[in-house]
């Protein structure tokens, strides 16, 4: 096995299921889910979808770079919440980004889908007023911004770039700070995602393209928390949310030298394109994704522990993760937690949001419930449906697959 040189010294989390990282941990581990009624807009008739995974309102006051004047033209929700958790991940690795650290810090957190709520905000008014648009409508809506306000915040004049791709972006943004961490240019980097696309159009969208959950033809709709189904056999489609990760990844050298946690470390990474169709995923490559991953951490299959899913709840994307996982473990199959059944999926930051349960339930010796669970007799896996299981985890597999086949994942390695 290869000793890993990058760590993961600190992290923090918003999601439907609280704005608080224990609490949101007690409420996972309990099976709570964070899916209620939509509320963020008016449901006009005939409206496709009517639940949702809402971040609760929290208050900004203990943090002055949040205050209604420093925010008052980032309108756009995923500024807030991506400054918050990444300022709250700097403070819980115990580190400061000094003047003197500052050239070493990369920043690689990103969004998939970025702030177009602005841009919807703008066009209507432009439409019913005749209104031009604010001058911040397009830094809100440009969909590298987030990680230069980040930049901005945190003072980091590192390497920056806004990885995005689709669903994966949050481990496509781990991958990337610790490519540059590797290639000798940065020390540091702040990495993870951040969406918040509960906007009209954006999830009809995912309606009319069905992907967002619908209930059965001739059958009332579930209750909002028994919708996400990850891996069932009655899944019925995503239930969209919103939310924020923030993972810092440090090299294991600097780390030391600086006092920071050096227990959890990201041990093998791969990424691959399916080129193939939009949206529908290639088994072919997520199975060499997995693979690949594995090897990269110079592991056996034997040896990882567990699986955090991608796990959307739509029928052909579980298919195709539950059957890959099979071709690459075969008989060694570890047990399946997917997140999504209680978060929803919040695009981009799912998977930075899905990393850091991961993260805690290595370090608890916990693996998460899959609420909801009914086993689909075509799907052979070992789902965690049964309430949090008690498992001690080295290795953790982390799977993340977006739009445009594009395939991220990550072994992590919880270190003696």
């Amino acid at each position: 096995m290869t000793s890993a040189k990058t760590v993961i010294v600190g992290w923090d989390m918003v999601s439907p299921l609280g704005t608080d990282l224990e609490a949101q941990w007690t409420r996972a581990a309990a099976g709570d889910s964070g899916i209620g009624l939509l509320t963020r807009f008016a449901l006009p008739d005939g409206f496709p979808v009517a639940i949702a995974g809402q971040v609760p309102d929290w208050d900004a006051t203990p943090y002055p770079f949040l205050s209604p004047r420093q925010m008052a033209h980032w309108t756009s929700p995923i500024f807030p919440h991506a400054m918050l958790v990444v300022h709250r991940a700097l403070v819980r690795a115990g580190i400061e980004i000094t003047p003197e650290l500052a050239p070493r810090v990369a920043v690689t957190f990103s969004s998939a889908v970025g702030g177009l709520d602005a841009v919807l905000r703008a066009d209507r008014q432009m439409v019913a007023d005749n209104k031009m648009p604010h001058p911040f409508t397009n830094p809100n809506s440009c969909i590298n911004m987030v990680g230069g306000k980040v930049s901005i915040l945190t003072g980091a004049t590192g390497p920056i770039s806004a990885t995005i791709t689709a669903c994966a972006t949050g481990v496509t943004s781990l991958i990337t700070g610790h490519l540059l961490l590797e290639q000798g240019r940065a020390d540091m980097a702040i990495c993870g995602a951040v969406d918040f696309c509960l906007v009209e159009p954006i999830v009809a969208g995912f309606a009319t393209m069905n992907g967002a959950y619908q209930p059965k033809p001739g059958h009332p709709p579930l209750p909002p928390g028994e919708a996400s189904r990850p891996f069932s056999l009655d899944r019925r489609g995503f239930v969209v949310s919103e939310g924020a990760g923030c993972l810092i990844l440090a090299t294991d050298e600097f780390a030391r030298r600086h006092g920071l946690p050096r227990d959890m470390a990201l041990a093998g990474w791969s990424m691959t394109s399916d080129a193939r169709h939009f949206v529908a995923p290639n088994p072919e490559t997520i199975t060499r994704c997995i693979a690949e991953a594995v090897a990269d951490a110079g592991l056996q299959p034997q040896d990882v522990d567990a699986v955090n899913a991608h796990g959307t709840s739509t029928r052909i994307g579980d298919t195709v993760e539950a059957r890959a996982l099979d071709d690459v473990f075969g008989q060694h199959l570890p047990p399946v937690s997917a997140n999504k059944s209680m978060t929803g999926h919040a695009m981009g930051a799912s998977s930075a949001i899905e990393t850091i349960l991961a993260i805690e339930g290595m370090q608890r010796g916990r693996l998460l419930p899959t609420i909801n669970h009914a086993p689909d007799p075509d799907l052979s896996l070992d789902v965690v449906a049964e309430g949090t299981r008690s498992l001690d985890q080295e290795f953790v597999l982390k799977n993340a697959f977006g739009f445009g086949g594009c395939n991220s994942c990550v072994v992590l390695h919880r270190r003696g």
